[in-house]
């Protein structure tokens, strides 16, 4: 029986998992979790988070066992992408053999689950275990990883959608290569809207709207209750969640769920959170004027991405105001407000509320009663269960905010 759980390198995966658990990120068109389940053909049972995720997770995950050590379990790390040569793998595990990539553990069987965890609920490793290797496992460890993936990811998930147009396509709308085209009952396309899915699928979910003279080229992926807006340009490589509202341009970006982007500026190799709000002509760099790699900072220490291409990561509950420009590999924490002219820094800490010209920490009671509000528009509850956590990070995060 499979469980995903969560290693120590979760940090590397600063600001997003600081609120979620590591099987929770989206990439592509599903998070980790469901990637699994699509897979199996069968809703998982058990999952591990660090204790101070259980009660928010437990209310949002509801049938499925939490943190629960009992049993023969084949333990799997959350930061492997899974595809089905991999699981059949892990499947195919007796007991007291793990499987590992090189330092990296990809899983292990065991029926003595609770020796391989800490105080923190973290998985410790299972060096003791029968040590299997594999050599084609895709483990990631940062954020910006998963969107350079995004777009591979978009295509293999494409096959659980049955293709064909069910929604509402108004006159004037214009599908290219319309046989790699998803458009979900209750969505609507409206007229002067281009989709072309000539080098990739382009997937619409249930209840989706676009509006008119948008364009989408894929591989793309917009989730249900998602809003295009009037004459947004989303590129290839980029995938919107359930119920965002997005307008603009947006090029291989991942926008989680619940957050808005509405207006006109350019979101790019980006990955937003959930309830985050981009303020109008928001913008990020994503490429250095001398095309060198881009570094960020990440778990206290900066990071040479190797990569070419990096955009902004920022954390859940952050806003931006009007004109806010984010520089090359930004990252932002969790409820974190910046406003103001010029860029800010390029690591703003959870909690921040500043912009260029300094910041001062965002008092709690204030981010909670905000949360509350913006919730609320979704008829979304903010529990106490989620006030606690908010109020974790806020503990968790403390050392961050020596301004």
């Amino acid at each position: 029986m499979i469980a995903l759980i969560e290693d120590k390198k979760w940090r590397k995966l600063y600001p997003h998992a600081l609120s979620r658990p590591v099987w929770d990120l989206r990439v592509g068109v599903f998070t980790i979790r469901e990637k699994y389940e699509k897979l199996l053909g069968e809703k998982l049972t058990n999952l591990f988070v660090r204790n101070y995720l259980k009660n928010v997770v437990q209310e949002n995950f509801e049938g499925y066992k939490i943190n629960d050590y009992s049993g023969d379990l084949t333990l799997v790390n959350s930061r492997l992408l899974p595809d089905r040569g991999v699981v059949e793998r892990i499947g195919a595990l007796e007991k007291g053999q793990s499987l590992y990539m090189g330092d990296e553990f990809i899983a292990c069987r065991t029926d003595e689950v609770a020796k391989y965890f800490d105080e923190a609920g973290e998985f410790i490793g299972c060096e003791d275990l029968k040590k299997i290797e594999v050599k084609d496992a895709t483990v990631f460890t940062y954020i910006y990883q998963l969107v350079h993936l995004n777009s591979g990811e978009i295509v293999k998930d494409a096959r659980f959608f049955e293709k064909g147009i069910r929604g509402k396509v108004f006159d004037g709308a214009h599908i290219v290569n319309p046989e790699n085209v998803v458009i979900e009952e209750g969505a609507k396309v409206y007229p002067g809207v281009v989709i072309d899915a000539s080098d990739g699928p382009v997937i619409i979910e249930e209840d989706a709207t676009i509006m008119p003279n948008a364009t989408l080229i894929g591989p793309v992926y917009i989730g249900r209750k998602t809003k295009i807006k009037v004459g947004a340009k989303i590129y290839e490589g980029t995938s919107i969640g359930p119920v965002c509202k997005v307008g603009g341009e947006v090029e291989e970006s991942i926008i989680h769920s619940y957050s808005n982007k509405q207006h006109d500026g350019f979101l790019g190799h980006a990955y937003l959170g959930q309830w985050v709000n981009l303020g109008a002509d928001t913008n990020n760099s994503d490429l250095k004027n001398n095309y060198s790699h881009v570094r960020v900072f990440i778990d206290g220490e900066w990071v040479d991405t190797g990569e070419m291409f990096v955009g902004l990561m920022m954390g859940d509950h952050s806003k931006s105001g009007i004109n806010t420009m984010f520089n090359t590999g930004t990252v932002v924490g969790f409820s974190a407000n910046i406003f103001g002219g010029d860029f800010p820094p390029k690591f703003v800490p959870s909690y921040a509320w500043g912009g260029s010209a300094g910041f001062v920490t965002y008092k709690f009671e204030k981010a909670v009663e905000t949360a509350e509000r913006v919730m609320a528009r979704r008829d979304v509850k903010l529990t106490d269960a989620y006030k606690e956590l908010m109020k974790r990070i806020f503990e968790l995060t403390e050392k961050e905010r020596n301004f």
